[in-house]
């Protein structure tokens, strides 16, 4: 295979990102003489993970769609010819031989610059409903990948979602003690993992903390792991972090297999990534979808919620309750979390990445 030149583009969260550098690792691992140039905003998380991820970065412009009329609107064509213009001039220092997007604001002007050049265009789709920049791109793509069916994009090919290895590789049962006691937690008790992510834990966090008395008292005992979200520290009476027995809080855990290893059943929101990965690992979890946007969340864990591998309730009708009278009784109900188990992993993939990569191959090839 000779050595080939991709630019990857896409950020702004960690839905986009994570991906992205999932699909850079795997054209490099496939070849390791392929070149990897990723574009994306100076104002999103990119600006921190693809350098630490060892990837070269480069940026244009965010140029969002004003919600309203007004002289933000009138600039816009101006704003987006230049990001367009410079989305071009990275193309050519790079000498792309093919261009990857994994959606978001950066990802049009990348898409339209290459097409322009004559440089296919190979897209992944993330979430169950389509985002604006991919619906344009993947109507003149060389190839489509989604994570989901039905996302309505023409051409798509279903792959699931590219993942890091340390997540795709995971093997649950063998990783589960020591993931247990690097978390602070008993190797040896039923555990419970909640987390709400970055934006979304707050509903999470206080149906937690006011089911916490029944968990305790719970038979046989069980713990909890709670991933606050960084700067949603659970405090007491006494002001300091919130303590009671089987109870660990942490703000963010470094490395989420070791969450995914620790787990018995986890509750969590939906976002693409997570039920992806959730499925890949074979985790039986409550889903609680954030609403917001279009309803993405709920549709993102729908399938697996059919295929039996998770249960979902709405975000008004988690609470305290809801955590007594069905989240404690489901973690200590063995066959159901077994079954959820298998029906989640025989759902999951986990060659995503790799199945990427080799239709940026295919694309570069002209094949």
């Amino acid at each position: 295979m000779n050595d080939i030149s991709v630019v990857l583009a896409g950020g702004g969260t960690a839905g986009h990102i994570s991906p992205l550098l999932a699909i850079a690792d795997a054209l490099v691992g496939a070849a390791p003489g392929t070149r990897i140039t990723t574009v994306g905003t100076a104002s999103g998380m990119e600006t921190r993970l693809v350098p630490a991820a060892g990837y070269e970065l480069e940026t244009i412009e965010r140029v969002p769609m004003p919600r309203r009329p007004s002289t933000a609107l009138l600039k816009l064509p101006f704003r987006f010819a230049k990001a367009v213009r410079h989305a071009g001039e990275i193309i050519d220092r790079a000498g792309a031989d093919v261009v990857v997007g994994v959606g978001g604001y950066v990802c049009t002007p990348v898409y339209l610059a290459a097409r322009r050049r004559g440089v296919p265009v190979v897209i992944h789709e993330a979430n169950a409903r389509a985002g604006l920049a991919n619906k344009v791109g993947a109507r003149f793509a060389a190839r489509v990948a989604a994570a989901f069916a039905g996302t309505s994009l023409p051409k798509a090919q279903v792959v699931g979602m590219p993942m890091r290895r340390e997540i795709a590789r995971l093997d649950r049962a063998s990783a589960r003690r020591d993931a247990r006691v690097s978390l602070g937690l008993d190797p040896e008790k039923r555990t419970l993992v909640v987390t709400g992510g970055s934006s979304g834990a707050v509903t999470l966090n206080q149906a937690l903390v006011g089911a916490l008395d029944a968990i305790s008292r719970a038979e046989p005992a069980v713990q909890v792991l709670h991933v606050t979200g960084r700067d949603k520290q659970i405090t007491g009476a006494d002001g300091e972090p919130l303590a009671a027995p089987g109870y660990v809080q942490v703000e963010y855990v470094d490395g989420m297999e070791r969450a995914y290893a620790a787990a018995d059943l986890m509750v969590c929101r939906s976002g693409a990534g997570t039920v992806c990965e959730l499925a890949a690992v074979g985790l039986p979890s409550v889903l609680v979808p954030l609403p917001i946007g279009n309803g993405e969340q709920r549709h993102n864990g729908q399938p697996l919620v059919d295929a039996q591998g998770a249960v979902m309730v709405d975000n008004a009708d988690f609470t305290a309750d809801y955590v007594r009278d069905h989240v404690v009784p489901l973690l200590n109900d063995d066959a159901r979390l077994e079954a959820m188990g298998r029906a989640a992993a025989h759902h999951g993939r986990r060659d995503a990445a790799e199945a990427v990569a080799q239709l940026v191959f295919e694309a570069a090839a002209g094949a």
